[in-house]
């Protein structure tokens, strides 16, 4: 006689990956470092810079506004730099499309990697709007201490998550936790119980990933430029959803069979060895001196100190020799050709050509017209690239964070360069006193000819204060940076 096995209906409790998440984000009584404070306001203004400058790319600027055309929200959420005031969804859709797209905003790198400042998207078009309903009722509007605030938190769950969790070993792409930590963060903003936080974080978790096909050769593509701003758009969406009541799966992580880690993650449970607090904030890495991926940034700045050694010897060029670490051979060691600028900007001997030709890089750089340059595939077939096993050590210890990379050039005649290795980026919380005056610099050059100068002036006046800065009104900066 045959039995059927019967399956326990009964509900569990939250998985304690949704639980820790929805706790943190509802602790008012957080207290955030004055570092990590600072931080975020400088992290702001890179963000708001990254995104005005891709303003200047077609491609980009083609894919923002309304869905449809007439979808537009008098009173909605802006869209920095341009006229555009659209419901929060689709306005958090924009801005994360803006933020990605030239690959120059902050990085996270563990043994998962990512931006947090993605999740300004969902946080800033939410304070915007909120802020303006406010008004409307005769209300006290959100001010950029709040947006500071969801930042500190954002950040943080996306790179707790990241830093024994690697999803791109199995295929998944890392704005899944984009995704997550704006649904958090936003169901808090919109005042959100313990439950609805619950409710929209399992959701979050239940959605899963999008596949890492779009980052990696042969399939590289611009949809590694939106992606971030689809998913905070899409944690804000799950948010509000929440807020409606709408249910949760408690198990969303856990279930057997049927869970996250069972179906996506190849059976392996989440680890985690460290609470949240303001770690990721305090330590996250800032791309200041030119976009590259990151994991080549130290590669690139030790081409560029080669560069006045080769630039009249090009010809004369056996081979160039690059170490990096693990991650970095493994995501952006490419050969063969490369087809669009998403293609270019995630390969590391483009990346370290360019330097070493040029004596730069810039986001102009990955375009067709540089790109056609011979000499750079030319140069690019003598590379080697490979794994320094210091550099991969180092990447992975937590006092370090080091991002290594060395770059050697040899020649024919026997002769060869120095080689330079530099282990922390300009961006890095150990050269901060020396990136943040460039960042800052970095911020004006893409603020100004995207707003007016008046727009501009005020905008600066008020991110050089940063009491001032914690004190304003979201809907009055945002308010500058619309034109």
């Amino acid at each position: 006689m045959s039995t059927t096995a019967t399956l326990d209906a009964s509900r569990p409790e939250f998985d304690a990956v949704i639980q820790a998440i929805a706790d943190y984000v509802l602790d008012d009584d957080l207290i955030a470092s004055d570092e990590a404070m600072r931080t975020a306001r400088y992290c702001w203004m890179d963000t708001i810079g990254c995104g005005l400058y891709a303003l200047n790319y077609p491609a980009c600027t083609k894919l923002l506004g309304p869905i449809v055309p007439g979808a537009d929200l008098p009173g909605g959420a802006r869209v920095p730099g341009t006229a555009y005031a659209l419901d929060p969804v689709r306005a958090a859709w924009n801005i994360g499309a803006m933020i990605r797209w030239l690959d120059f905003n902050d990085t996270w790198l563990a043994a998962e990697w990512g931006h947090p400042s993605d999740n300004l998207a969902a946080i800033l078009a939410l304070a915007d709007y909120q802020s303006r309903q406010a008004r409307a009722r005769g209300a006290p509007p959100l001010t950029m201490l709040d947006v500071l605030k969801g930042m500190i938190k954002a950040h943080e769950i996306q790179g707790v998550i990241a830093l024994e969790n690697s999803f791109n070993r199995v295929g998944l792409d890392h704005v899944m936790l984009v995704r997550i930590a704006s649904t958090a963060v936003t169901a808090a903003m919109l005042g959100g119980t313990r439950d609805e936080v619950l409710n929209a974080v399992s959701h979050a978790w239940l959605d899963g990933s999008a596949l890492r096909t779009y980052r990696h050769a042969p399939n590289t593509g611009s949809r590694k430029s939106w992606a971030a701003g689809d998913a905070s758009s899409r944690g804000l969406f799950l948010a509000l959803m929440a807020l409606r009541g709408e249910m949760g799966y408690p198990s969303a992580v856990t279930a057997g069979t049927w869970g996250f880690q069972d179906v996506l993650y190849k059976g392996r449970e989440l680890a985690f060895g460290q609470r949240y607090g303001t770690y990721v904030m305090e330590n996250v890495l800032f791309k200041i001196a030119f976009p590259a991926e990151f994991h080549a940034q130290t590669a690139v700045e030790a081409a560029l100190r080669l560069h006045g050694a080769v630039r009249d010897r090009l010809d004369a060029i056996e081979r160039v020799v690059i170490k990096t670490q693990e991650s970095g051979n493994r995501i952006i060691n490419k050969t063969g050709p490369l087809h669009n600028p998403a293609d270019r900007d995630h390969c590391m001997q483009y990346m370290v050509a360019v330097a070493l030709i040029f004596g730069r890089l810039t986001a102009e750089d990955y375009e067709d017209t540089v790109a056609l340059d011979p000499r750079i595939d030319a140069l690019r077939a003598r590379m080697d690239c490979f794994e320094e096993p210091r550099f991969t050590r180092e990447y992975l210890e937590p006092d370090k964070r080091a991002i290594g990379n060395a770059v050697q050039v040899f020649f024919r005649d026997g002769s060869h360069t120095e080689e330079v290795s530099i282990d922390y980026p300009i961006g890095h919380r150990r050269r901060r006193e020396e990136g943040i005056p460039l960042l800052e610099a970095k911020f004006e050059t893409h603020l100004r000819g995207k707003v007016s100068p008046k727009h501009a002036d005020a905008i600066l006046e008020i991110c050089a204060d940063h009491e001032r800065f914690l004190r304003t009104p979201v809907d009055d900066l945002m308010a500058l940076l619309t034109v």
